[in-house]
C-alpha cells in the first residue's frame, strides 16, 4: 500500500509508451471528474452538496490557513483511479482522490489547487511547508503518524499481478522468495518487500530482488516487459490495471493486509479536525459513497472518518 497503497496509472503513459496495448487511465467514467478544470483548481461548483457556509466543518479551519483562503493537495497522478491523468494529458488531475479533494474543499470554503508530485516527496513537501495536504492513497500507519497527521477515508489492501501467461503464483509475501518484484518507490509495498528479502535470506531462501521505480508507471512496465516477475501495489490499483490492460494482466493470489488510506497533513497545524469534519458530513449526505460508486471503489468504503486510525 502506498505506504501508500496505490491504484496505478503510469499504466498508460509508459506502457503505452512502450507499444503495450494498455490503456491504464482510458476509463471514460474519469470524464466528468470535478478534477477536469483549468490548471487543476477548484471549480465554482465542486462535488458536495453543502455550501461552506453551511458547513460546521468550514468553522474548524484554523485562522491561518482560513486567511490564505486556498490549499494546496499534492498528488502522485500516477494511480488510478484513485489520481492519474488521462491519456496525452498532463491536466488535470482526475480520480477518487482528485474529487474527493474538491468535494472536501468546498465544504472547508478553500480553494483548492491540485498538484502532481512524486509520492516520496509529498510527506516532506508537507513538513516543509510546500503542500497544505497530501492525498495519494497513502497508508495510515505509526511510523507516518509521528511525523504526520492522517484523517482517514478509505480501506484497501496489498495485491500481486503477473503476465496473463506467467507461469509463476504469488500468495502473501512468503511467495516472494527468489522472486523479482516491480514496486513504486516509498510504498507500503516496496517496505515489505525489502523485509521480507531479509526473512527470506533469514529461512536460508533467496532474497527478493526488489525492482523500485519512481511511479507507479515504472513498476507497471517492469512487469510487462518481462524484467520483474511480479507487480506489488495496493489492491484497487492492481484491480484497475488488471481490467484496463487488454487481457495482458492478472491477479496471483489474494488481496491481504487490509488498512486506511489516509488524508496527509501537516503534524499538529489544526487542519485534522476540520477535515474529519467535512469527511463525516461527506459520509453522511451521500457525496462519498456516489464518489466511490463513480470509480467502482465501494468495496472500500469507510462508515466512519477518524485522526490517525492507524492499526500497526
Amino acid at each position: 500500500m502506498r505506504a501508500h497503497r496505490r491504484i496505478l496509472i503510469g499504466f498508460t503513459g509508459a506502457l503505452v509508451a512502450a507499444s503495450v496495448v494498455l490503456s491504464g487511465c482510458g476509463s471514460s467514467k474519469g470524464g466528468n471528474s470535478p478534477g477536469n478544470t483549468p490548471a487543476g483548481t477548484s471549480p465554482a461548483t465542486g462535488a458536495g452538496s453543502a455550501s461552506a457556509t453551511e458547513s460546521a466543518a468550514a468553522a474548524l479551519v484554523p485562522a491561518a490557513i482560513k486567511s490564505k483562503g486556498e490549499i494546496t493537495i499534492a498528488m502522485d497522478a500516477s494511480y488510478p483511479p484513485m489520481e492519474f491523468f488521462k491519456p496525452g494529458t498532463k491536466s488535470p488531475i482526475i480520480g477518487m482522490d482528485a474529487d474527493l479533494g474538491f468535494a472536501l474543499g468546498k465544504l472547508l470554503g478553500l480553494k483548492v489547487n491540485e498538484v502532481n508530485a512524486t509520492f516520496d516527496a509529498i510527506i516532506p513537501g508537507l513538513q516543509s511547508g510546500k503542500y497544505d495536504v497530501g492525498m495519494s492513497s497513502f497508508t495510515d500507519n505509526k511510523e507516518r503518524e509521528k511525523i504526520v497527521d492522517f484523517v482517514t477515508y478509505f480501506s484497501a489492501g496489498e495485491s500481486f499481478y503477473v503476465k496473463s501467461d506467467s507461469s509463476k503464483t504469488f500468495d502473501g509475501l512468503d511467495s516472494l522468495c527468489g522472486a523479482k518484484v516491480a514496486v513504486e518507490n516509498g510504498t507500503t509495498e516496496q517496505s515489505d518487500a525489502l523485509a521480507q528479502s531479509k526473512k527470506c535470506t533469514a529461512a536460508g531462501k533467496q532474497a527478493v530482488t526488489v525492482q523500485q521505480f519512481s511511479d507507479q508507471s515504472g513498476a507497471n512496465l517492469a512487469v510487462s516487459s518481462g524484467r520483474a516477475d511480479v507487480g506489488f501495489a495496493d489492491s484497487p490499483p492492481v484491480a484497475y490495471i488488471i481490467q484496463q490492460s487488454n487481457g495482458q494482466f492478472k491477479e496471483s493470489g489474494k488481496p491481504f493486509g487490509t488498512a486506511p488510506y489516509g488524508i496527509a497533513l501537516p503534524k499538529d497545524n489544526g487542519m485534522a479536525k476540520a477535515v474529519q469534519a467535512a469527511m463525516t458530513e461527506l459520509i453522511a449526505n451521500g457525496d462519498y459513497a456516489d464518489m466511490l460508486k463513480k470509480w467502482d471503489l465501494s468495496d472500500g468504503a469507510i462508515t466512519e472518518s477518524v485522526i490517525n486510525g492507524a492499526q500497526s
